[in-house]
């Protein structure tokens, strides 16, 4: 009589662990970034941008965590968002009403051609236009912030939402040079100073470290009129969502217009905010870890990107960021003078 042999089922591996390893290989990445930004002379990159050069470095080194990826990509898609919502509480809308028609108008003049300046000269110099947009929002409203959240407006990929947020960092970095040593010859009060760098720069952490030189007024203007600007990202998100959608062909066309949840949640957390009911170290703790989450966002990012793709997709976009944002500091140098 045959014996009739059987086979146990292959046990598979229970997933957990490896997506808890992701998470926790991009909050050391992020912890690590944010130890790092505060040493002298490298905080003008900030926390968001050393986290993606972290993950960069961790992955030419010791490869991109395959098994873990899940809890990377969790990172780096589903964090992003929930830091996102958690930054509108930087935003006091209270403030920046009370900074009155001049304050909104000059950041609204200065995001406008910002963004169309960034994207037309990408356009014209043969950058795809997602990447050219990423920039473009990057450089005319609020550095990576911007960047991360126009990603899905637009159906970016992790290479091109890396690519655009490390292209931001570096020319926010230089410009921040500039403007300081610009400063004693550039004729303006500190007030006029901040509000002028609050206007054109790209990260907070940017307006920050160059308004430092005009004073207390100074960094007061800059931090007024840069946190008008990341007001506007939740209409500019939701316009360049159907302008894109607008554009497309076929099935990508008729998925619609893509519904930016987190960005209606950024919209209530600073409502909240605006209350005056949420105690100001609260606020702040809050702030913190919006900045936190984005970072391991950012980590993510990193883990999954190779050097070698910003040789190949970096150097346009630079360009193209470079020659607009001379543009904004001209527009937003007038602005300031002009309009009083």
């Amino acid at each position: 009589m045959a014996t009739q042999s059987t086979t146990m089922p292959t046990a598979r591996p229970n997933p957990a662990p490896y997506f808890i390893g992701g998470l926790v290989l991009t909050l050391g990445l992020a912890l690590a970034a944010k130890y790092i930004a505060g040493f002298p002379g490298v905080q003008m990159l900030g926390p968001l941008v050393w986290a993606i050069l972290l993950g960069m470095g961790w992955s030419a080194i010791f490869g991109a965590p395959v098994r873990t990826m899940n809890g990377v990509q969790f990172a780096s898609k589903k964090l992003l968002r929930a830091g996102i919502i958690l930054l509108g509480m930087r935003l006091n809308f209270a403030d920046i009403l009370a900074g009155g028609p001049r304050v909104l108008g000059i950041a609204a003049i200065d995001v406008a051609f910002g963004i169309f300046a960034v994207y037309m000269i990408a356009r014209w110099m043969g950058v795809d236009r997602k990447l050219g947009m990423l920039t473009a929002c990057g450089t005319g409203i609020c550095g990576a912030a911007a960047v991360a959240a126009i990603s899905p407006q637009v159906k970016a990929n992790e290479e091109e939402t890396a690519v655009s947020t490390a292209v931001i960092a570096v020319l926010g970095t230089l410009f921040t040079i500039a403007y300081t040593v610009l400063y004693p010859v550039l004729g303006m009060t500190g007030g006029q100073y901040g509000q002028f760098a609050g206007a054109t720069l790209h990260e907070i952490a940017h307006v920050i470290a160059a308004a430092g030189p005009g004073g207390a007024e100074a960094v007061q203007q800059a931090v007024l009129v840069k946190l008008a600007r990341v007001a506007l990202l939740v209409p500019v998100a939701l316009f360049v969502g159907w302008w894109f959608t607008r554009g497309a062909a076929g099935d990508e066309k008729k998925s619609g217009v893509p519904i930016p949840w987190f960005i209606f949640g950024f919209l209530a957390v600073a409502g909240v905010n605006s209350t005056g009911l949420v105690p100001e170290m609260v606020a702040g703790q809050l702030t913190s870890l919006a900045y936190l989450l984005m970072a391991m966002a950012m980590a993510g990012l990193g883990l999954t990107i190779h050097i070698g793709t910003f040789r190949r997709l970096g150097a346009k976009p630079f360009v193209a960021g470079l020659l607009g944002s001379i543009l904004l500091s001209i527009v937003g140098y007038t602005l300031v003078h002009v309009w009083k």
